[in-house]
């Protein structure tokens, strides 16, 4: 048994059993894919895969007992070359952070530049994405961190950590009938106008739909976006009323449009960090979470670290 065969098991699942994907993944020959799991199968004694002919077509019910224990066996290799690094005293190396475009936009930028001055020589690769891509890539080990409000507590393979609530606001141009309503505005209000917010699935839009849905109004929304800033672009060209994260107000004065609070209509929202189960955070990594969630502690992290792996 050697770790080719384990990398050759895993990627065979994440690839879709497509051979020609895994062995592209890991810089080998289609044929030495399949030597590497036909050689691990007749070690153990039992077929891993299902076949049709010689295509792999989904995992036996061995098969999926045996690939949790090679997923954990490659996160401990892993983890075992994180600590070498980590007891070695080597404070070089790349911190992969994947978050959506709002909290790389507005949340980040602050934590970015003070992690970079205390530790200089770490690269940070920030990756944008959606809320299942970011959590994809942290349960693969593509990303150290993930970042974002939708998804990440969805899944058994991270362990995520609440980190900041925060609302929307109702952004609209200037001298917008909106802004001369002096109460408080409804549903009802914001429904009179076409709005863009954003994508489902992104920054609390789903709490938007259920306050929508709850009241028993179908909102016109004429434009969805993943980011910001392009909502408010389309705002200013006055092609709706905008519902944006709050976070996002100092680009809006900044673009000449109005902020209306509507924390009374739509749920607050909860910002959440997400890492791998099991995973050996350096001591950077740890550095970095408590710099974007300075409210958690960096024992109750590593005890959850544990608790969360048995």
């Amino acid at each position: 048994m050697n770790f080719q065969q384990l990398r050759s098991i895993r990627e065979a699942a994440r690839c879709g059993f497509n051979l020609t994907e895994v062995a592209n993944v890991l810089f080998t020959s289609q044929p030495g894919v399949s030597r590497q799991i036909r050689e691990l199968e007749e070690e153990l004694g039992v077929d891993i895969f299902v076949r049709n002919g010689k295509r792999l077509i989904g995992l036996t019910d061995p098969g999926k007992g045996i690939l949790q224990i090679v997923e954990k066996l490659l996160q401990e290799a892993e983890n075992l070359r994180q600590a070498s690094k980590e007891y070695s005293g080597e404070t070089t190396g790349t911190l992969t952070v994947a978050a959506t475009h709002t909290q790389a936009r507005y949340a980040l930028p602050r934590v970015v530049q003070g992690f970079r001055a205390r530790f200089p020589d770490v690269r940070i690769a920030l990756q944008q994405s959606s809320p299942e891509h970011i959590a994809e890539w942290v349960i693969s080990g593509k990303a150290d961190v993930g970042i974002a409000t939708e998804g990440l507590s969805q899944f058994k393979e991270l362990i995520s950590f609440p980190c900041y609530e925060w609302s929307h606001v109702v952004v609209v141009p200037q001298h917008h009938p909106l802004l001369l309503v002096e109460r408080p505005i409804s549903l009802s209000d914001l429904a009179a106008y076409p709005l863009i917010t954003y994508d489902v699935g992104f920054t609390g839009r789903g709490h938007i739909d259920a306050a929508f849905r709850a009241a028993g109004i179908t909102p016109d929304i004429v434009l969805t976006a993943m980011d910001s800033d392009v909502i408010q672009q389309y705002v200013s060209l006055e092609l709706g009323v905008g519902i944006v994260a709050a976070m996002a107000s100092e680009h809006t004065r900044q673009s000449g449009l109005q902020t209306i609070e509507v924390a009374h209509l739509f749920a607050s929202n909860v910002t959440r960090l997400a890492v791998r189960r099991g995973a050996y955070l350096r001591s950077y990594t740890l550095d970095f979470i408590l710099q974007f969630a300075p409210q958690l502690k960096r024992s109750d992290i590593i005890q959850a670290l544990h608790a969360e792996s048995n």
